[in-house]
């Protein structure tokens, strides 16, 4: 009897014990964590993963041999705000609401940096409607929590279009693409309310003073002030990774690196002169700030936000959530070339051309093809690569389906998760299409080794370039007249892609 009363003791004990131990693990959420960083203005070949080798990115390069790797990915536009707009409304650029950079002049100055460093009427852009469906919006119907740190450019303050008003229910950083022209603002936003920083307003634009010796680093030390941006922003990521850990969230991490103005922390800075050395100053330019070492500057951008990715990594590690996290990596469109940004010193756009004219702003491959990474523990085969040639607005199904919540159909484009997972069966797509109604009017269609493109629309132009990609990748030797039949299967689809806008007509007839 004695011996029988011990042993169920024992058993007690074990079991309290493994009761202890099970309620103090955090039982996975059916719904994976989802985590999209995107890169402003980094270019295709500006990460190791991708060929880079100036600049140090060990922890993004990490997460390509954790993941997949896609190598003909796409940008939803050559610039910043209507490629925003394709990646959270899952529209192509000829249905998108928003298809340029709109800054909504008409409310006054809003390019006076000073007068919208205090006025926030001034500050933002035209703003999504009410009307318009985020996948944001789609992910907390599924349950999620959301937040959008970092940069938004899609809705002015007070509008219909900020972010807690498209589906976020956390927002922090930069409201307005002008004010994020300086890493060292007087305020940003969290949620709607202002949230002032310890840095004098320092417009862009600003020159060295009068008599200072640009070979001097002392001469440019208004330029970094107490409280950088990019601080700040990944502290409130993190904190809301840490706030979130026992629930399904999405955290949209739009990082305003590496668009210039040309600014960094000191140590990543110095880094970089070690490896450089001396160079030209960049002195500036019309809504841009001078820099002593412009090269080195630029560089330094790209692995600091390449620390910020290990950040989080260790972060989703720490809370024991990494297995139940999907990260994706991409940039907005391709690399800069005002500002001090040097696209031709780094290649940036390797293996596509560099220069100005074949990167942002233009619909090249260099303007639009991005690198995308994609990691997921158990998920997504390690160190694989991936040739589906997809676009931003595909983003919207894929984390739909993730999520488990319903595809809307009025959404332009198609789940990658069986790409991603190896699982079930890949819906194929006939071409892609993007429109850009600026820098003269451009249309490019991606049609499998195919890419066409028409520019100067707005000077009559009615021809098309065509390129066959898998014996050109530059773009340089146009086809079309020894492919008729293909350019005659393109001017099709660009006129059934396009639907007209008031805002930004392609054509002088909208």
């Amino acid at each position: 009897m004695k011996n029988l009363i011990v042993s169920l003791l024992i058993t007690l004990v074990i079991s309290l014990v493994l009761i202890t131990c099970t309620s103090n693990q955090r039982e996975p959420s059916k719904s994976p964590n989802i985590i999209f960083i995107l890169a402003d203005d980094l270019g295709y070949g500006e990460v190791g993963a991708y060929g880079q080798e100036k600049i140090q990115t060990p922890a993004i390069d990490a997460l390509a041999e954790s993941g997949m790797r896609f190598t003909q990915f796409y940008a939803g536009s050559p610039v910043c705000a209507p490629s925003r707009c394709a990646l959270l409304t899952g529209r192509h650029p000829g249905h998108m609401i928003i298809r340029g950079n709109d800054e909504w002049a008409e409310r006054g100055d809003v390019w006076d940096y000073v007068k919208a460093s205090k006025d926030p009427h001034l500050e933002g852009q035209r703003p999504l409607p009410a009307s318009a469906v985020t996948i944001a919006e789609v992910l907390q119907k599924a349950g999620y929590t959301t937040a959008c740190v970092g940069k938004w450019g899609l809705g002015a303050p007070y509008s219909e279009g900020t972010p807690n008003k498209q589906g976020f229910d956390f927002f922090f950083g930069y409201n307005c693409q002008r004010q994020a022209h300086n890493y060292y603002p007087s305020h940003l936003w969290k949620n709607d309310e202002i949230v002032p920083l310890d840095n004098q307003i320092v417009a862009p634009g600003t020159k060295l003073a009068e008599g200072a010796d640009p070979l001097d680093i002392r001469s440019y030390a208004r330029f970094t002030q107490k409280e950088y941006a990019p601080d700040l922003m990944i502290d409130e990521a993190l904190q809301f990774m840490e706030r979130n850990k026992d629930k399904p969230f999405f955290l949209y991490y739009a990082t305003t690196i590496p668009h210039v103005a040309l600014q960094a922390p000191e140590e990543y800075v110095k880094r970089y002169v070690k490896l450089f050395g001396d160079e030209k100053p960049y002195l500036g330019e019309k809504g841009y700030f001078p820099n002593r070492y412009p090269h080195a500057t630029y560089a330094a951008m790209i692995t600091y936000l390449d620390h910020q990715v290990k950040q989080m990594i260790d972060k989703l590690k720490e809370l024991n959530i990494d297995k139940n996290t999907i990260v994706f990596f991409t940039s907005d469109n391709g690399p800069a070339y005002k500002g001090g940004a040097d696209p031709e010193f780094f290649d940036s756009a390797k293996p596509f051309k560099s220069t100005h004219g074949w990167g942002k702003g233009y619909v090249h491959e260099g303007g639009i093809r991005v690198p995308m990474i994609v990691s997921w523990p158990d998920k997504i085969a390690k160190g694989s690569q991936s040739d589906f040639i997809g676009a931003f607005w595909d983003i919207f199904p894929t984390l739909s389906e993730i999520s488990g919540a319903a595809i809307p159909d009025s959404i332009d484009g198609i789940s990658f998760l069986p790409t991603l997972t190896g699982e079930g069966q890949q819906t194929e797509r006939d071409y892609l299409y993007w429109e850009y109604p600026f820098f003269s009017g451009q249309q490019a269609v991606r049609m499998q080794q195919w890419k066409a493109i028409r520019d100067s629309i707005f000077f009559g132009n009615n021809d098309i370039k065509l390129y066959n990609l898998d014996k050109d990748i530059r773009e340089t030797h146009n086809v079309a007249a020894r492919n008729p039949q293909i350019v005659s299967e393109i001017k099709q689809i660009m006129r059934e892609s396009h639907r007209p806008s008031s805002r930004f007509p392609l054509f002088e007839n909208e």
